[in-house]
């Protein structure tokens, strides 16, 4: 029987990184943490009394090792290249959680240079936004085999209150950029339809609650147009820059299964423009203030 994982490594302390890492510390794991913000490390650090990361070497002694980064790209810069590559401080046996929203495609050519180093990969991206970090509610996407899934089963369920099984290694990366998709998707649709009722002289709260209360309603419809459109907070943690990258995860996936998706094509255009006509770092919601922009029509003027 394996030995219990209570060694974890933990790389990337943004807005998501930070609360999942502090929700592993309560949950009794012994961290080490990396970041290239060196003052967001120590402070976490000292917070949850981890060991700070930074180096490769500082990390030798993990059992697991999650990764928390913007891109795909930034996980096997990290793994393969930062300081001679992570993975190589890493013992034969360790198994590498990326939580991160990565190529899927990508994923499985890491996994296999990983393996040729003795090293087990699981993808673990989640949804649930900063708020479901921080309560620990997270729905946590996972591909890998089952029996290195059952190891960091109680990591997974420090983080998450949905733990979803969804196939092997890239499944997890796959269905959370299919999963991003259909949420951009559905959030266009939302603003779309406020915008042409404004038109039409509706009340944006009076469309809401009528979707709601039938078919078109949608988690942003539920949670999210409320209060970040409407009421104009366009503060979800979760950027244009990173909605962007996610529909393009999913444009690339559909190219490379050779499947005709004119929808997930269009969604990819339509939020690359939003994230360069709002800036790469503004909230995502901010992308309704572009397309009204576009039709010189307010869902919810300002002070109204």
């Amino acid at each position: 029987m394996s030995e219990a994982i209570q060694r974890v490594g933990f790389v990337g302390l943004g807005n998501m990184g930070t609360p999942m890492s502090r929700n592993l510390a309560a949950a009794g794991y012994a961290l080490t943490l990396g970041d290239l913000d060196g003052e967001r490390r120590a402070r976490l650090a000292a917070e949850t009394g981890s060991a700070i990361g930074d180096s490769p070497q500082a990390f030798a002694g993990v059992q697991a090792l999650i990764t928390m980064l913007p891109t795909g790209a930034d996980v096997r810069t990290v793994l393969l290249e930062w300081g001679g590559g992570l993975a190589a401080a890493l013992h034969p046996g360790t198994i590498v959680i990326d939580m991160s929203s990565s190529d899927a495609v990508g994923t499985r050519e890491l996994g296999a240079e990983l393996a040729a180093r003795g090293l087990v990969l699981i993808d673990a991206p989640v949804s649930g936004g900063v708020s479901g970090a921080s309560a620990g509610s997270l729905a946590v996407m996972v591909g890998g085999e089952d029996a290195q899934i059952d190891r960091v089963d109680p990591i997974l369920a420090a983080l998450g209150g949905r733990i979803l099984r969804v196939g092997p290694l890239g499944s997890g990366h796959a269905v959370k950029a299919l999963n991003n998709y259909v949420a951009a998707a559905c959030f266009t649709a939302s603003c779309e339809a406020l915008i042409i009722g404004a038109g039409f002289g509706l009340e944006p709260d009076s469309i809401v609650a009528a979707i709601n209360g039938s078919t078109g309603r949608n988690f942003n419809t539920e949670l999210t147009i409320t209060p970040h459109v409407i009421e104009r907070a366009f503060a979800t943690g979760f950027s244009l820059r990173l909605m962007a990258k996610d529909l393009g995860l999913a444009q690339a996936l559909a190219q490379a299964t050779g499947t005709q998706a004119p929808t997930c094509e269009l969604m990819a255009e339509l939020w690359a423009q939003a994230r360069d006509g709002e800036g790469p770092e503004s909230d995502f919601t901010t992308a309704a203030r572009y397309w009204e922009r576009l039709n010189g029509r307010e869902i919810a003027p300002e002070g109204a």
